[in-house]
């Protein structure tokens, strides 16, 4: 198998963050290149050096590096999205600036190769009873009675190919119902609240911490022919940001879905109750194995009644009421 090395680029204060949200993703095995370790562990072992390579010095200045290596397959590309995402949304948590500038790079791969680089590994799948989700660059080889969704990554998440998407799929099959309003808390590329209008919601609101995913997420409801007046896309961080807020409370929701991560749905449960229907659904995902029970406990914390738990591979999804 092919392995695509991602460095993030933080500071010795954001290797604890970085890292920790990078094992939230279920990624464990990481390398660590700090600049202030480096020079501490020169000092304190300087008898024992004749010589240290320039390149090595020169390496080791400047920026301290998390390095993780993920498949370079279609589910190792939705990886990369959650990354991305995910450091996106430390960013905008670090109001002090204390972890530096949270950027990624991709070894061997550009930016504006991304979408060439999609094309090799993803195709055409059907998600529960009723979806089939496209990539917008490949025809329908047969006609289908499937509910069609094309979407174009970007390089934002979500496009079925990870466990935790096709979780909350199935779960909108279920529960999403004609004339119903949705929220996505973490929209990413706007899979699951496009699919919902798809569905039969009457109107979607989408959220995401990242504001370039404003634009993949209508780009990919305009290719699905879902009108601008049903479908509103937002950006902000729904726990501090009161503008965010007052905007998501013009409604309350039949069907919430937050696919992101363990601690962060934690923290957003009881603002998720706020916004939702007496009986409404909360559909969660994104939980690595081993966290699952500290999200029940949470939400069943905040006045929630679980309905299921899915497992697919390492991964859970949670839905309550």
């Amino acid at each position: 198998m092919d392995w695509i090395k991602v460095t993030i680029y933080t500071t010795t204060a954001g290797i604890e963050p970085v890292s920790g949200r990078l094992m939230q993703l279920g990624i464990t095995g990481l390398e660590i290149e700090d600049e202030n370790e480096f020079n501490e562990f020169l000092d304190e072992t300087r008898d024992y050096w004749d010589y240290v390579d320039d390149a090595l010095v020169e390496r080791m200045h400047g920026d301290t590096r998390v390095i993780a290596y993920v498949s370079d397959d279609a589910s190792g590309r939705e990886l990369l999205s959650a990354i991305r995402g995910s450091m996106a949304e430390l960013a905008a948590m670090d109001e002090g600036h204390e972890f530096g500038r949270l950027e990624t790079e991709l070894e061997g791969t550009k930016a504006e190769d991304w979408a060439n680089e999609w094309k090799k590994y993803f195709h055409s799948m059907e998600i529960g009873e009723r979806l089939l989700v496209k990539p917008e660059w490949e025809e329908l080889e047969a006609e289908t009675d499937r509910i069609v969704f094309n979407v174009n990554p970007g390089m934002s998440f979500g496009t079925g190919s990870h466990e935790t998407t096709r979780l909350c799929l199935e779960a909108l099959e279920k529960y999403v119902t004609p004339g119903c309003r949705m929220l996505d808390l973490g929209c990413g590329s706007g899979i699951l609240s496009v699919v919902s209008l798809l569905l039969g919601a009457k109107e979607s609101v989408a959220v995401d911490i990242d504001p370039n995913c404003i634009d993949t997420a209508y780009e990919n409801a305009d290719m699905n022919g879902v009108p601008r007046d049903k479908y509103h896309v937002i950006a902000g961080n729904v726990v501090t940001d009161p503008d965010v807020q007052e905007y998501i409370s013009k409604n309350k929701y039949e069907v919430v879905a937050a696919n992101i991560v363990a601690d962060v749905i934690i923290g957003l449960a009881p603002k998720a109750r706020e916004y939702m229907k007496e009986g409404g659904v909360f559909i969660t995902s994104g939980i690595i194995d081993g966290r699952q029970e500290d999200v029940k406990a949470a939400l069943i914390e905040n006045g929630f009644t679980i309905e299921s738990m899915s497992r697919r591979k390492d991964w859970w999804s949670i839905v309550c009421r």
